[in-house]
């Protein structure tokens, strides 16, 4: 595989899906320019997200999208030859699901139903129940939605299975209980770095962390878009506006390096962690 580009990006994106379309096709095609091979979008780049994670208006929920419908189609048709990650509402019937899709110009790679719902996100969505990776011409992939992330039993599962890259998918905002004045110093701009990071040193694994920028609703988003090395340090960062993190990596390599002293995955001793029903029943 040799030496890739890995960009996660932070933007805005609002309810208008088509011109959600337009803009995200506009940033492959300038990030194509720029020999990015990985482009991770945020959690609901098509359609937007809720704009109240208390109690979140039932009538005026993010418009939901056919998996094989003409926008993400016009998504993989200008992705080409490069591995695109985005996030959307997805229909499945009546269901709608936060999710995301992995995709080249051949189609769908890989997909993700959020699994973990934070406040009152489940009156809008209802949950994944798996963690899947796949290969794709940058390496072996599994995905996140941003409260995914805050359970190291998810980065954990997709490392296991084989993941050298966690497209984390962020819709990730500032507190909702205790907005600080200044974004950097929120409680949840701390702990969306810190997530990032320990995700990908526990597992030695590269994270690709997405984020929206922003106000929707009651919501105002981090962006904080950053890619983190196999040994927990982020490489590239826009902090808190707008742009695109982007670093070259030969990512094989990397994770051998960091794994060939002490090697997390191989030294785990799973016969002697509680289970999660041992957990539940205490």
């Amino acid at each position: 595989m040799g030496t890739v580009t890995l960009g996660a990006l932070a933007g805005h994106f609002g309810r208008d899906v088509e011109r959600g379309v337009a803009k995200a096709v506009g940033i492959i095609e300038a990030a194509r320019r720029d020999g990015v091979d990985l482009l991770v979008f945020p959690d609901a780049t098509l359609g937007g997200y809720i704009g109240n994670l208390r109690s979140p208006d039932l009538d005026d929920l993010p418009p939901a999208l056919d998996p094989h419908g003409p926008e993400l189609a016009t998504i993989a048709e200008a992705a080409g030859d490069m591995t695109v990650c985005i996030g959307y509402t997805e229909a499945d019937g009546e269901t709608h699901y936060n999710a995301a899709v992995c995709l080249t110009g051949d189609g769908i790679l890989g997909s993700h139903r959020k699994v973990h719902q934070p406040a009152g996100e489940s009156a809008a969505y209802a949950a994944g129940d798996s963690f899947t990776t796949f290969d794709t011409p940058v390496g072996r992939i599994g995905m996140l939605i941003d409260y995914d992330k805050t359970f190291p039993e998810s980065a954990r599962t997709l490392a296991v299975d084989g993941a050298q890259i966690i497209a984390a998918l962020s819709a990730w905002p500032a507190s909702v209980t205790d907005r600080a004045a200044r974004l950097p110093a929120d409680r949840q701009s701390r702990l969306f770095d810190l997530y990032d990071c320990a995700r990908a040193a526990e597992n030695q694994v590269f994270m690709v962390s997405a984020n929206l920028t922003g106000v929707t609703g009651s919501l105002q988003f981090l962006g904080q878009a950053k890619v983190v090395g196999p040994g927990g340090d982020v490489l590239a960062t826009t902090r808190s506006k707008g742009g695109l993190a982007k670093i070259d990596a030969d990512v094989e390599s990397e994770i051998i390096r960091a794994r060939r002293t002490l090697n997390h995955l191989a030294e785990l001793r799973p016969e002697i962690y509680s289970s999660a029903a041992d957990l539940g029943a205490t």
